[in-house]
């Protein structure tokens, strides 16, 4: 199968590597250093099981993309829009469409700006970062969750003959936002620390910081029709176990001076609470603190 991997980070370059390993055409969309390493030796897929370098190839456009049956968007949520009008010319109808991202809405985004081609949300669950140019290190886990749909089995069977877990959900929506609830409880302390996560819940006051900006998020979900089950605060502290050194994305832009997801993460938590009258005081602190070491970096 031929495959568009459109961001060649961390997320799509693990995920676009075991489909490469599984040997699928697989031509990544991403910066110069990657796409060099990358068209130059292969990407190097580094997890807890092996460490090889897998066929592939790559560019920093799309210019020369083919028909792709798969893409897997996995840009930052600042992105989604140059990522779309890149594409929207090179998907065929029957081109499958996945959004690998943070946040609730990108997949609605996306189909918009492509002129209404589908594009399926799928929720990531991997430990995973740059270690160098063409250089994908594994940290834990890996699974993704897609939502029931009309490409849902093939989508399973392609993953998982490439060792990669899948599971499907019927309330999709639901699943985004808790995994936005996830990323507004860690994202921005771990950055703020660069620290990672078990370090970070062992310092005092974070878990209690954390479970704040969790009740804000289920109380914004709430109010848009979407209702959280009540150990939600329990598991998303216990993801510190299954990925202790885990670093948060937000975290790694900072390593790389990247900009941050933030607004599109406690952020639109903010603006949601704010639409709806619901106070995210927490959220608010976690949005500007992140902001504020931006903005010092950009002064500095």
């Amino acid at each position: 199968m031929e495959v568009t991997v459109f961001g060649a980070g961390a997320v799509g370059c693990y995920y676009g590597g075991m489909l490469a390993r599984a040997g699928h055409q697989v031509e990544f969309i991403g910066r110069a250093s990657h796409v060099n390493a990358i068209n130059a030796k292969g990407l190097l897929l580094d997890t807890q099981e092996l460490s090889e370098y897998v066929s592939s190839t790559a560019a920093v456009d799309t210019s020369a993309m083919g028909a792709s049956e798969l893409v897997l968007v996995a840009v930052k949520s600042a992105d989604t829009e140059a990522a779309a009008i890149s594409l929207k010319e090179k998907l065929s109808a029957t081109t499958m469409v996945l959004s690998l991202q943070n946040g609730v809405d990108n997949a609605n985004r996306l189909s918009d700006l492509t002129g209404g081609h589908p594009v399926f949300p799928t929720i990531v669950y991997v430990g995973a970062e740059m270690a160098g140019a063409g250089h994908v290190k594994h940290l834990g886990r890996g699974e993704l969750e897609i939502g029931r749909s009309a490409i849902s089995d093939t989508i399973s069977k392609i993953f998982s003959e490439a060792g990669i877990p899948v599971s499907v959900d019927s309330d999709i929506s639901k699943a985004l936002w808790i995994k936005l609830i996830y990323n507004c409880a860690y994202n921005a302390l771990s950055a703020v620390g660069n620290i990672p996560y078990r370090l970070m819940l062992e310092t005092e006051g974070t878990k209690e910081v954390m479970a704040s900006a969790i009740n804000e998020c289920i109380a914004v979900a709430c109010a848009c029709g979407v209702s959280i089950e009540e150990d939600i605060i329990e598991r998303v502290l216990a993801l510190a176990d299954t990925m202790p050194e885990q670093r948060s994305s937000t975290a790694q832009d900072f390593l790389h001076n990247r900009p941050s997801e933030i607004d599109f993460l406690n952020g639109f938590v903010v603006r949601k609470g704010h639409e709806l009258d619901i106070p995210t005081p927490t959220n608010q602190a976690l949005q500007v603190a992140i902001k504020l070491v931006e903005n010092g970096r950009q002064n500095a």
